[in-house]
């Protein structure tokens, strides 16, 4: 079924119909295992071409554009979208300029608001500008976008699983925050309905390189959990087999609502279900009964969770568990060799999963799994019984057992990763030293090979200018052959910060340059000097200083940073760097006016960082040409196009993300296109990679390398 699922993902309707008859006819003219096989392979393909057919009639549905009302039922709860929120509503009505919305059934819409409080299943009323802007929210097609000036919530949902599911996540979220705004907190959250919103971002980086993350992507345990809590529930109360059964189907369709029909907890809860509905009917269903015919049954309805990285890893971990859980059964202590076998059979399962989707995995994720796990679980339990009670001592202990686990998992996060080299090295000397007599050797051996393949890359082997992917905001990194290190600017996430300099093996900066204290530009920055040594900051003279940025000049002053403030006509060398300092060139009222604005220049290659100044600090520059220009403020209309044309050179580049500004605008393109610049923009291709080396193409112009992630 997977085969004709992922099969059909990629194929035709036509040649999916090919298939289908072809099926039947050897399955008519013969009944055999290899007939029967490519009827289930057909079904697979159907699944997978209805599913991507339906992919794509959302992703090019007609939309009436225009300023209007939509009227639906939201699809997603507010979802963090850039500094606003975002959620899917599938519209029911819409009407231009007025409030009363004719009927309307059209794809599914992302609505960009101010209001954090939509919850899947509501009424919505939605007025603002729609427009065509087919993309993805959390995985699942929108045909458009508006971005609503007004919301109105006329009802809830009014389904009882809905309102069920509803209730019960609102429970949760409620006796989190009654503990407070902590990571602990939100972590807690996430072992329980998996809502790790409120988790900051580079905790959960840190689950992810610590090999973490799947406990915060409810599954088979939580459902074991609930299920568990619900018959203590109805035990004292004599309930019989049947009836316990039938009662925990309802039970695990409220808790798929509740944890928001996530694909891994969808599986989770159809091998529960399908154990129940056994018990119900007297028909007993084991572990691999139930995984085989809940992933079968699941790909036949959506051929698309074939491709679903989560749908992937959460069957391949249970695979793995199950196979795991059969080696070491006959040694003591029972339990300590059952976690182990299952954590390792888990975690090597998902490894060819985790090295082709994201190309490296954790090299201790085994031994970070095994003491987490009986962790996570106390945490889980403690929370549950504080929610369902309204207790919080439990919720309290609970929280103190989710601040152990983070601090793990930060510890863990530093731990060397492992790319394909490094883990097929591991295996086969696993293998080896399964058959023979060396096993200290060759573990010993294996331990040194992972540990090199996974140290971070070193110093680039020429200057080099790096326009770090850090979402809508500005981060670029310069480094020579020396090891010298500038960053100017950080972006507004710290955790986005920290793994971009991470990927890059940046351990410590020369010279921090603040451009000026936007968030989108010094957020990043939020305690950087606990994770590196920090030689010098530099800070826009005589202009405004933000709170934010304010913080920044305190915490690194505290930790022996140096701190200079920098106007028009510094000079600095930095290895093989000279940084000019050509801004600001006053004091401006505008504080993104007053952005300190480098030249950076090596081996002859010239590059502009202009912060986010706009025309009126840009017609006050001295006339300047270099070979790549960062467009100021992310490509925004605040630019004079006519000094951007007399400015930009070979190579311009937009450092933006998701925005609901409009960044960059089609002016700013299309006078970069007319100039004849090459444009690159970090949220097409990632990181921007520019060595500044001088060579000359037969048109005697600058050649440089361009990188993608």
């Amino acid at each position: 079924m997977w085969t004709g699922s992922l099969a059909g993902t990629i194929m035709s309707p036509g040649m999916s119909a090919g298939l289908v008859c072809t099926a039947i006819l050897i399955a008519a003219g013969r009944r055999s295992r290899l007939s029967m096989l490519l009827v289930v392979v057909s079904i697979g393909a159907v699944s997978g071409v209805v599913a991507t057919g339906r992919e794509s009639a959302v992703l090019t549905g007609p939309i009436p554009e225009g300023r209007g009302t939509l009227s639906g039922t939201a699809a997603t709860d507010s979802l963090p979208f850039g500094d606003r929120y975002q959620f899917v509503i599938r519209p029911t009505g819409w009407q231009p300029g007025s409030l009363a919305a004719a009927s309307w059934q059209g794809p599914p819409i992302r609505i960009i608001t101010e209001a954090d409080y939509v919850v899947a299943g509501d009424r919505v009323i939605c007025v603002g500008p729609l427009r065509t802007d087919p993309g993805y929210v959390r995985g699942n097609p929108v045909a458009g976008r508006l971005t609503a000036h007004t919301i109105e919530i006329p009802s809830s949902a009014e389904a009882p699983v809905m309102v069920a599911g509803n209730l019960l996540r609102a429970r949760v979220q409620s006796r989190m925050s009654a503990i407070g705004d902590s990571p602990s907190a939100a972590l807690l959250s996430g072992f329980l309905i998996g809502d790790i919103a409120n988790l900051p971002t580079d905790d959960e980086e840190a689950l992810r390189r610590s090999g973490l993350t799947h406990f915060v992507a409810v599954s088979g345990s939580n459902v074991a959990l609930v299920l568990g809590a619900w018959w203590l529930v109805v035990g004292p109360l004599g309930a019989g087999t049947r009836l316990r059964a039938l009662t925990g189907l309802v039970v695990l369709a409220v808790f798929v609502v509740a944890t928001r029909w996530e694909s891994s907890v969808i599986r989770a809860a159809t091998m529960a279900g399908l154990v129940l509905g056994g018990k119900a009917l007297g028909v007993p269903m084991d572990a691999w009964t139930s995984l085989g015919v809940a992933v079968t049954v699941l790909l036949a309805v959506s051929g698309d969770l074939a491709i679903d990285i989560g749908f992937q890893l959460s069957v391949a971990a249970t695979a793995g568990v199950l196979v795991g859980m059969r080696w070491w059964r006959g040694r003591s202590p029972r339990i300590f060799w059952t976690a182990l076998s299952a954590t390792a059979g888990a975690q090597i399962a998902v490894v060819p999963l985790l090295i082709l989707h994201f190309g490296s995995v954790p090299l201790l994720s085994p031994l970070a799994n095994l003491l987490v796990a009986p962790l996570v679980t106390v945490a889980t339990a403690l929370a549950g019984v504080g929610v369902v009670v309204s207790w919080n001592q439990p919720l309290l202990l609970a929280e103190q057992v989710a601040d152990w686990i983070l601090r793990l998992a930060r510890v863990a996060g530093e731990w060397p990763q492992l790319d394909a080299g490094g883990v097929v090295a591991i295996g086969g000397l696993a293998v080896v030293a399964y058959k023979t007599k060396m096993t200290p050797f060759l573990v010993a051996g294996g331990l040194l090979v992972a540990t090199v393949s996974a140290v971070p890359p070193g110093p680039p082997d020429v200057a080099t200018v790096t326009f770090l992917d850090v979402g809508q905001g500005d981060a670029v990194l310069l480094r020579d052959p020396s090891g010298a290190t500038a960053l100017v600017d950080g972006g507004a996430d710290p955790g986005i910060l920290r793994t971009a300099l991470r990927r890059h093996g940046v351990q410590r900066i020369d010279l921090l340059v603040a451009s000026h204290g936007d968030a989108d530009h010094v957020g990043g920055f939020q305690n950087i000097e606990q994770s590196m040594n920090i030689g010098t900051l530099w800070i826009p003279a005589d202009q405004e200083i933000s709170e934010l940025l304010r913080q920044l000049i305190d915490s690194l002053g505290a930790s022996g940073t140096s701190i200079d403030e920098i106007s028009a006509g510094g000079r600095a060398r930095l290895g093989q760097f000279t940084l000019e300092v050509v801004g600001p060139q006053r004091r401006y009222a505008a504080e993104n006016d007053g952005s300190i604005v480098l030249l950076v220049e090596a081996d002859g290659v010239s590059v502009l960082l202009p912060g986010d100044i706009g025309a009126i600090a840009q017609l006050e520059l001295p006339s300047l040409r270099p070979d790549v220009l960062l467009v100021p403020h992310h490509g925004a209309g605040t630019t004079n196009l006519d000094w951007l044309a007399d400015t930009v050179g070979n190579l311009a580049v937009i450092s933006v993300g998701p925005n609901t500004y409009g960044h960059p605008t089609a002016e700013v393109i299309a006078t970069l296109e007319a100039a004849g610049a090459e444009i690159r923009a970090t949220a097409d291709i990632g990181d921007v990679v520019v060595p500044l080396v001088r060579s000359q193409d037969a048109a005697g112009e600058l050649n440089s390398t361009l990188v993608g992630p």
